[in-house]
């Protein structure tokens, strides 16, 4: 789901690959809104399906990972929503939404599980309490991987190259953390339905992570 680019002329008379125009960014971002939108609504609805076999506790592995990873995907929904709307790179910008689209689905399916266990959506645990020396891991209240205000507002910022390199940079970081946090999870967990799924979404990132890199090696090379 990349949008198609365009070119103009540069002073040389060669064409210059540029991103999409502002009229394609604008039908380009409704038209992802809208996938998000439903990705989350169906995430929710996989969710409860999910969540009927069993009900975690409310300090359980289940519950302390639907809400730290729903926060860590938020994130993720963000930057890769930046890279699709900003980025000067058709492989980033493709890389970008589908990580939004992805990670919001399964953001929509880990609160379906929180709802239909009927725990609050984020709880009076601390960060990571439920991942054995999890809370160690928070760095600046950060978990694994997250980038922090200022790497955000950096990204915001940036243009052209630059915006491309940073967000495989911080989306690949992103990725490990997320990763570590499903093997914790994994680790602890006999709820089959919720390890299945968390799972499928290691199985993604790690997915994904090729993407990125390989996306990072020839923008850099």
């Amino acid at each position: 789901m990349s949008s198609s680019s365009v070119t103009e002329p540069t002073t040389t008379g060669e064409p210059a690959q540029t991103g999409p125009t502002g009229a394609q960014r604008r039908y380009g971002l409704g038209a992802v809104a809208l996938a998000i939108v439903v990705g989350m609504l169906l995430g929710v609805a996989a969710g409860a399906l999910i969540a009927r076999p069993g009900t975690p506790g409310d300090d359980s592995p289940e519950a302390g990972f639907a809400r730290d990873m729903s926060t860590h995907h938020q994130q993720a929904v963000a930057m890769g929503l930046i890279a699709f709307q900003q980025g000067s790179d058709a492989d980033v910008r493709s890389i970008g939404v589908d990580i939004a689209a992805s990670q919001q689905g399964e953001y929509g399916m880990m609160q379906g599980w929180l709802r239909s266990w009927e725990l609050d959506p984020t709880g009076e645990q601390p960060r990571m309490a439920w991942m054995p020396d999890g809370e160690s891991m928070v760095d600046g209240g950060l978990m694994p991987g997250m980038a922090s205000t200022e790497e955000m507002e950096r990204l915001r910022t940036a243009q052209g190259k630059e915006l491309d390199i940073l967000f495989l940079e911080m989306m690949i970081k992103h990725h490990i953390g997320g990763i570590h946090m499903v093997d914790a999870l994994l680790d602890q967990s006999d709820h089959e339905l919720v390890t299945e799924a968390a799972q499928r979404m290691k199985n993604t990132q790690q997915k994904d992570l090729t993407n990125l890199r390989t996306a990072l090696e020839r923008l850099q090379g």
